[in-house]
């Protein structure tokens, strides 16, 4: 399992995409945070005398991790589409397969590879807001909640992702899928409170946006945990089975 890791963390770090996307990322979370601070720098005197205002983590931080959520969204898909779809275009899979491992050992592996990438990632992105130690006090309760939370996002970004590659033999279909089915999770939290007769709140549960919301806000609950480890379960288990499928099939 670890050396499938290591070979997949290899194959991210040698080529030049996986850098693009890490520069990329930063510049565009750096911009959008360097914003909420002069936003907040320009209401601090108009809020200030307000019992219990807003303070820099609720009106920084906060903000700065909600977009870090959503542009990790867009670029999961284009970072797991070729967890299995290269394998099956580079007809690389028989091999793989074929490899003293098993299912569970190969997915897992890849699993942990490409979450390593986005450890990386939102390791970059918590020096922001940690940035802000020097001149402000912030909430470390709710910066850890909230960072817990993005890494369970970004956990199921990537099962789902490692998922619809393991069904395709062309890596940018699987990241279409993959962003349509994460997109989807996003949205659907709105058709559930749009909805007035409440026969669909269930949609709710499965919105992403959703158990996120909370942790975001400082809140964790053991709703929140259990769905985000049953989605990441759910998916992984059906790759393993998918890639029992393709050994059986040859």
């Amino acid at each position: 399992m670890w050396c499938v890791a290591r070979l997949e963390i290899s194959r991210l770090f040698l080529s030049p995409f996986a850098w693009a996307i890490l520069a990329l990322v930063q510049f565009l979370l750096a911009y959008l945070f360097l914003s909420h601070i002069e936003y907040f720098a320009q209401i601090q005197g108009q809020i200030s005398a307000i019992p219990g205002a807003p303070g820099v983590t609720e009106m920084v931080i906060a903000p700065l991790l909600n977009n870090a959520a959503l542009v990790l969204l867009l670029i999961a898909p284009f970072i797991t589409m070729r967890a299995f779809a290269d394998e099956h275009r580079n007809h690389s899979l028989p091999l793989l397969i074929s490899a003293p491992l098993s299912a569970t050992q190969i997915v897992l592996g890849k699993y942990i590879g490409y979450l390593v990438f986005f450890l990386l990632q939102l390791t970059l992105i918590v020096l922001m807001p940690l940035s802000l130690m020097a001149g402000s006090a912030i909430d470390f309760y709710q910066l850890g909640a909230s960072m817990f939370g993005l890494i369970l996002l970004v956990a199921s970004f990537v099962a789902a992702g490692v998922f619809l590659s393991s069904l395709t033999t062309q890596p940018v279909i699987a990241a279409v899928m993959t962003f349509c089915l994460l997109f989807l999770l996003w949205v659907i939290d709105f058709a559930a409170s749009s909805n007035l007769s409440g026969q669909i709140n269930w949609l709710g549960w499965l919105s992403l946006l959703g158990h996120f919301q909370p942790m975001l806000e400082g809140q964790i609950n053991s709703v929140d945990l259990s769905f985000f480890a049953l989605f990441c379960f759910v998916f992984l288990l059906m790759t393993m089975r998918r890639l029992d499928a393709v050994r059986l099939s040859r």
